[in-house]
């Protein structure tokens, strides 16, 4: 595998049939699907994003195969490793055209699989340079709340009053039975978007490992629920949502992991809304960007983000309040 490589680290053309890009990384690199027969196919990932050198590898070394996990990753077939630099590269077993429309019965399963690993340990991992690529929560919370005006343009056509809101949920930051499960370390996929994950001849299979760190219980969790990303719309809505809550808590008991319902979900709907208000000041800048002119996502891809996030937002603060006044 590694002859398809050239020592510059991009492919080899004289020795593929076809290639065909699947997405561009933060880098501009694509990442790429190789025919190198019309019937035999792997994927090539040159690195997508400097802050992840060497991760990817890491991790499958170490944890994928080191901690035993299901075979529900795509098998690494050959890599450069970290010490070519910018110019490292990966070849990925390729599951084949995948398809990422939200499904709840394909979430119900992958939620299964988050709770079994939010059971491994992690202790031995604590030491290891793992990043994850977005901010902690307590960095997100502390960067919305000193941007509250900010999003009050945002808000203002889906709140009566979006600063009282923002204030409500400052306020319950600073409750303790709330941020419990901010401060539970355990090992995270990371980057849990609807776009990583799929089912595969009905076996649902997670991809791009690159970002596993070690965060809180709900970081995975809200990512399969509530994060949106203009590529792969979904619509959540409330029961289905307490249906995926519902099934993590009876799989994280069946790991041995007692949570307590009702203050796991209020905390959950809490880092959701903080954490959509956030992504409401991306996309905002996002938009800013675009200046009315499509680029890597067009206006309407994220436009279309903008209102699943206000969506989630309006949920978990309507289910926040209902629990204040039970």
């Amino acid at each position: 595998m590694k002859e398809l490589i050239l020592p510059d680290g991009t492919l080899d053309v004289s020795r593929i049939w076809r290639r065909e890009t699947l997405y561009t990384g933060m880098n501009g690199k694509n990442v790429e699907r190789v025919y190198l027969t019309p019937e035999h196919t792997v994927i090539y990932k040159p690195l997508t994003n400097e802050s992840q050198l060497g991760q990817e590898g890491w991790v499958y070394e170490h944890i994928l195969q080191g901690m035993t996990f299901p075979p529900i990753y795509p098998q690494l077939l050959a890599a450069s490793g970290a010490a070519t630099g910018e110019q490292s590269w990966q070849l990925f077993e390729d599951l084949g055209t995948l398809t990422h429309n939200f499904e709840e019965e394909t979430a119900l399963e992958l939620i299964d699989h988050i709770a079994w690993w939010h059971s491994l340990p992690v202790q031995h991992l604590s030491r290891q340079p793992l990043l994850g690529p977005k901010p902690h929560m307590e960095d997100i919370a502390e960067q919305v709340l000193n941007r509250r005006n900010e999003l009050t343009e945002t808000l203002v056509a889906r709140f009566i009053a979006p600063q009282s809101m923002i204030e409500q949920l400052d306020a319950l930051t600073g409750r303790s039975s709330l941020t419990t499960y901010w401060a539970s370390d355990v090992l995270s996929h990371g980057d849990l978007h609807l776009g990583n994950y799929a089912r595969v001849q009905g076996i649902v299979r997670v991809l791009d490992w690159e970002h596993v760190h070690l965060n809180n219980r709900y970081w995975d969790v809200y990512h399969v629920i509530d994060l949106s990303h203009p590529n792969f719309p979904k619509i959540m809505s409330i029961p289905v949502r307490e249906r995926l809550l519902n099934r993590y808590l009876k799989q994280a008991a069946e790991q041995g992991v007692q949570l307590n319902a009702q203050p796991f979900k209020q905390g959950y709907y809490l880092f959701t809304a903080l954490f959509s208000l956030w992504m409401l000041l991306l996309i905002a800048g996002d938009l800013k960007r675009l200046a009315g002119v499509d680029g890597k996502w067009t206006i309407r891809q994220v436009e279309a983000q903008l209102e699943e996030t206000l969506e989630s937002l309006s949920q978990c603060v309507q289910l926040l309040n209902e629990q204040e006044l039970a």
